[in-house]
């Protein structure tokens, strides 16, 4: 009797039952170059992720023909840079496309189980008085401890009935709060809120709003859009500046402010399975905003090696969903005597 195809493993069906693993490719037979153009990173930050994820990547298996924690980098950085399981890819490093599909979900968990050693705010009193420095060095805006803003990334639908992520263009996505500093580094990354949530009801839920409500980061605050409520720890733009002094606030905090939106540019143009390019991220939404966070954690890894991440060719912006606010800050009466103190003393 014949054997429906579509029960037989993928790999066997290409290497039959003599190969005990799967890592026909070697990093050192290729230059960086090649590298690069194939999965988006040189050899010298792949080999770190080996070092790195390797131990969670070599989990003990029944099959007997256990991939490499160095190939299944591979298989999943391919994929978070050009967002496709391209049969070529596969082809590449000797595995399946299915293979390809469990490398990602393998690495995706590894990074996800890291995130809180790579994404969060400093905590001690040098790093954060140079966090301030590095933001009053942008624009002259002081006080500064991250950026914050709102960033969607389209997901398939989950079901007909669920409608909570789909956003005010009608698109299914994932409404992801984050925050980060001067160079971009992402200092917190919350990537799982449904896209039918407006920004400023993202961060009313937020842990982060939690974590500045409870005053652990005093001294300073964050800079947010007019998406938010201005807080004693959220600067937000004043929304019709009158005098010279709120017209320089306003010029300061637009020239610093940007640089998140700039982040998000060169975040979706490394990792292209997040920049809508190639259709929306096909999976649950709980899977997709781990590989968000996943990717928001190689952003990150990628500064602390020093990789130059803003000079990638930046991609045109996908198109957030456009909202309505309505101008609410007389109603936090501190928080608007703390900026008009900081428009005394800084911008007069």
């Amino acid at each position: 009797m014949a054997v429906p195809i579509a029960i037989l493993d993928c790999d066997l069906l290409l290497y039959g039952r003599g190969h005990r693993t799967l890592d026909r490719f070697k990093l050192e037979d290729v230059t960086d170059e090649y590298l690069v153009s194939m999965y988006g990173f040189p050899r010298h930050f792949i080999y770190y992720l080996v070092d790195l994820l390797g131990a969670s990547l070599s989990r003990p298996t029944q099959r007997s023909r256990a991939i490499s924690p160095e190939t299944q980098i591979l298989a999943a950085l391919g994929f978070y840079t050009s967002g496709s399981f391209q049969t070529r890819m596969g082809d590449a490093i000797g595995i399946s496309q299915a293979s390809m599909s469990r490398c990602v979900a393998n690495v995706t968990e590894a990074l996800v189980e890291r995130a809180s050693q790579f994404i969060h705010f400093p905590d001690d009193e040098v790093s954060v008085q140079h966090l301030k420095d590095d933001f009053y060095g942008l624009a002259g805006m002081p006080g500064v401890l991250g950026l914050v803003d709102c960033n969607h990334v389209a997901i398939k639908a989950p079901s007909a009935e669920d409608l909570s992520y789909v956003n005010r263009k009608g698109l299914h996505s994932l409404n992801c709060l984050m925050v980060c500093d001067a160079r971009g580094m992402l200092l917190s990354a919350e990537t799982h809120w449904p896209g039918s949530l407006q920004d400023c009801a993202v961060l009313q839920q937020s842990a982060l709003r939690n974590q500045f409500e409870a005053g652990m980061h005093k001294d300073g605050w964050l800079l947010g859009d007019s998406s938010f409520f201005l807080r004693t720890w959220l600067m937000t733009p004043l929304h019709i500046p009158e005098t010279p002094a709120e017209c320089r606030y306003n010029m300061a905090h637009s020239a610093t402010h940007n640089v998140i939106e700039r982040t998000f540019r060169t975040i979706r143009s490394h990792f292209r399975c997040l920049d809508g390019s190639k259709g929306t991220l096909q999976y649950s939404p709980e899977k997709a905003s781990h590989i968000i966070l996943a990717c928001c954690v190689l952003h990150n890894i990628s500064l602390e090696h020093g990789l130059d991440v803003w000079s990638s060719q930046t991609m045109g912006q996908m198109e957030q969903p456009e909202e309505e606010y309505e101008h609410m800050e007389s109603l936090d009466s501190e928080a608007d005597r703390v900026r008009q103190e900081l428009l005394l003393t800084h911008f007069s």
